[in-house]
C-alpha cells in the first residue's frame, strides 16, 4: 500500500509541476491568429513555417474550440485552440528612405 501512495503523491507533484508551466490562451472575436498544419509533419525544411494564416477569430466556444474565419475565402471552420496562437502583425512602414554613399575616395587622391 506504501507504493501506491507513493506512486499517487509523485503523480500529483507531476502534474502540479507541468501545469505551472501551461499559459492560458485567451481569444476574442476579432483577434487575428496563425493556425499551425500539422499536417506537415516531418517534410519541412529549415526556412518553412509550419504556420497558415493569418485567420480571424470568429466565436470562441467551449473545451478551447474556436472558430476560424478565413479572410481571403469567407470559409469558416473550427479547430482546437491548442493550434492557433496570436497573430501580432508585421506592419511595412509607409516611407522608405534610400541613402546613397558617395564614391569613395581613390588611394591617391587625399
Amino acid at each position: 500500500m506504501e507504493a501506491y501512495e507513493n506512486a499517487r503523491i509523485y503523480k500529483k507533484k507531476t502534474k502540479a509541476f507541468h501545469d505551472h508551466y501551461i499559459r492560458k490562451k485567451d481569444f476574442q472575436e476579432g483577434d487575428e491568429v496563425l493556425l499551425y498544419n500539422s499536417r506537415l509533419g516531418f517534410l519541412l525544411g529549415k526556412l518553412h513555417s509550419g504556420w497558415d494564416g493569418p485567420f480571424r477569430v470568429k466565436e470562441v466556444k467551449p473545451y478551447s474550440v474556436v472558430e476560424l474565419l478565413d479572410p481571403q475565402s469567407n470559409a469558416t471552420f473550427k479547430v482546437n485552440g491548442h493550434r492557433v496562437k496570436k497573430y501580432h502583425g508585421h506592419k511595412l512602414p509607409r516611407e522608405v528612405e534610400v541613402f546613397l554613399l558617395e564614391d569613395a575616395p581613390k588611394g591617391g587622391e587625399a
